[in-house]
């Protein structure tokens, strides 16, 4: 089983498993073992579960941001920065794109998700809510006119494809109070009640929600209300021993969170610039130039040097990734022995700095820019949302790129999220992809 809670920082998973009000998120750690992993980059929700589901970068698995631009469509895909950006980009297509597209025609075809993996062996893999869910098996929506999904054998995504009837709430009937995790706790109780999976991924997401509007020291408890969830499957196995004697587990994050102090329009140092367009979400932005743009990508890059709050600016030129920070420059790239760098190695002095930078730089699907923020800082979005006061995720820096990992009865320790799916193939005797080898066999 694979519990992801959305947003959840290390330091905050530390604390409270150390005190009293998480008992059986206390328990897991007890019986298991614990370290602190890393994220992928772009540190934002539906680039991070791909590469959970993965086991790849963007590079694989293609998924650039939240929000950006379809080269091949010349079209803006938005999978939901917030409502405002929403509507900016069109209602019907961002629901389209995020419920559909994204699994089924932006994820990259040589990526396999480890449901694909698990079915194709055989297995009956479950996901409840997980948004990167592409499977083998073809389901129906609830609602009429809503094409149908192909996901993993058992699956459970918001009411609108069930497998199974289970009897769970409503989703989205009060996201505020806790109704997403509510339907999911109810979906996993009856998975597990009935060990109806070989292998389930169980997502809980209200904790980011509730982190971005408070931060992530003010949400403590959707912690205890997460905790609760899984206490509920625990007891669902007849108990937490009888649950650990069925399920190996890994419990981890997808990404971070740090506090949101100011605000940026990341478009601004763009403006009056012709055939340049910015996408942006929460921490981190894209830049793409189009052909007839009068300036070139080096040009374009030194506009944010003046920019504090757009901390890191990536860009490839003559086959190399290039790094830039106020005006200094790091050039580096894939060697034989690790990674080859020239300039100041500090720009990238960031958990697995060079090889989430170059990842996100070498997917087709990426601006010409990528641009990390600073620390405090967010980018606003289509609809000109940011979530000051609250929390936000999606730069290089650590406190958005640091996850808990927490596994019992898995012979694999992963260090990064990359190393999840892998981790879980290799518990199945499954080899996992080529991409992915290297991963499973370091972890």
């Amino acid at each position: 089983m694979l519990v992801v809670i959305d947003g959840l920082t290390p330091s905050i998973f530390e604390a409270a498993v150390a005190g009293g009000d998480v008992p059986s998120l206390r328990y897991l750690a007890e019986h298991g073992s614990y370290r602190r992993a890393v994220s992928t980059f772009p540190s934002l929700t539906p680039v991070c579960l791909s590469s959970l589901a993965t086991g790849a970068h963007p590079d694989v698995h293609r998924i650039p941001h939240l929000v950006w631009y379809h080269r091949e469509e010349e079209r803006l895909v938005e999978y939901g920065s917030s409502f405002g950006a929403i509507r900016a980009a069109g209602l019907g297509r961002s629901l389209r794109d995020t419920v559909l597209n994204m699994n089924q025609q932006h994820l990259g075809r040589d990526a396999v998700t480890v449901f694909e993996a698990l079915e194709d062996a055989g297995l009956t893999p479950a996901a409840v809510n997980f948004t990167c869910y592409r499977g083998r098996t073809r389901h129906l929506a609830a609602i009429p006119g809503v094409p149908p999904a192909y996901g993993p054998k058992r699956f459970f995504f918001y009411n609108l494809f069930e497998s199974d009837v289970t009897g769970a709430p409503l989703a989205v009937r009060n996201r505020a109070a806790g109704s997403i995790d509510d339907y999911a706790a109810a979906v996993g109780r009856w998975l597990v009640t009935r060990d109806g999976f070989d292998f389930l991924v169980f997502y809980l997401s209200d904790y980011d929600y509730a982190s971005h509007a408070s931060g992530p020291d003010g949400s403590h408890d959707a912690l205890v209300r997460a905790d609760a969830h899984i206490g509920a499957l625990l007891a669902a196995a007849g108990g937490p021993d009888e649950f650990l004697e069925r399920y190996a587990v890994v419990v981890c994050s997808d990404h971070g969170q740090t506090r949101v102090e100011r605000a940026m329009r990341l478009q601004r140092p763009f403006d009056g610039v012709r055939s340049v367009l910015v996408t942006a979400s929460n921490r981190a932005g894209m830049v793409y130039r189009f052909d007839d743009c009068p300036e070139d990508v080096r040009s374009l890059a030194e506009r944010l040097d003046a920019e504090a709050d757009a901390e890191v600016v990536l860009f490839c030129e003559d086959g190399a990734g290039v790094a830039r920070r106020e005006g200094e420059e790091l050039r580096f790239g894939p060697a034989e022995d690790g990674w080859s760098t020239s300039g100041d190695t500090a720009i990238l002095d960031v958990p697995h700095g060079l090889e989430r930078a170059w990842a996100a730089l070498r997917n087709p699907n990426a601006g010409d820019l990528v641009v990390a923020a600073r620390a405090g800082a967010e980018f606003t979005d289509l609809g000109g949302w940011h979530h000051l006061g609250g929390g936000s995720h999606g730069s290089l820096v650590a406190g958005d790129s640091e996850v808990p990992m927490l596994t019992v009865g898995l012979e694999l320790e992963p260090r990064s999220i990359t190393d999840v799916a892998p981790a879980v193939l290799a518990h199945f005797g499954i080899e996992p992809p080529d991409y992915a080898r290297e991963l499973a066999h370091a972890a």
